[in-house]
């Protein structure tokens, strides 16, 4: 295998064993914040339709591995990016956050990424609020989430 898909596959391994290796990310994660002057960074990418969709292909190969596929996160592995917390973040942190990572939490850096996939990432994590009911993962309204998002692939 040659190529993206070894890159992949690297890319992959490494967000795990960051995962692994992560302790105590709450703590962590709510001190960790964007300069100004990244935080007031405006997406390029809101103007894309196909955004979301993208950014959900990103967010699969690159961040499921430690936030699962509905942003949950790994018990104190890794943030949940549904909490109105991480919502309340600017679209400028949350690619700031991607781009540098976090070394003290395991949040591996992702500067690696196509600047304008790390944008549709932000807007795709847009996608991921918490409930009032808090649904567990895979439940019919999740999965009506990311069919919505899918509904969003340019054909």
């Amino acid at each position: 295998m040659t190529g993206p898909g070894r890159f992949a596959i690297i890319a992959t391994a490494l967000a795990g064993l960051a995962c692994s290796t992560a302790a105590q990310t709450t703590s962590a994660t709510s001190k960790w914040q964007a300069p100004p002057d990244a935080a007031n960074t405006a997406n390029s990418e809101t103007q894309n339709p196909a955004a979301a969709s993208i950014g959900r292909k990103r967010f699969m190969r690159a961040c499921v591995t430690c936030h699962q596929e509905d942003g949950r996160g790994q018990a104190a592995a890794a943030a949940n990016l549904r909490t109105s917390e991480a919502q309340a973040q600017s679209d400028g942190a949350l690619f700031w956050k991607i781009s540098n990572g976090n070394a003290k939490s395991g949040m591996p850096s992702f500067a690696s990424l196509p600047e304008t996939d790390r944008w549709d990432i932000v807007i795709f994590l847009r996608t991921l609020k918490n409930s009032s009911s808090d649904r567990l993962p895979g439940s019919s309204a999740n999965k009506e989430a990311l069919a919505d998002t899918e509904k969003q692939k340019p054909r």
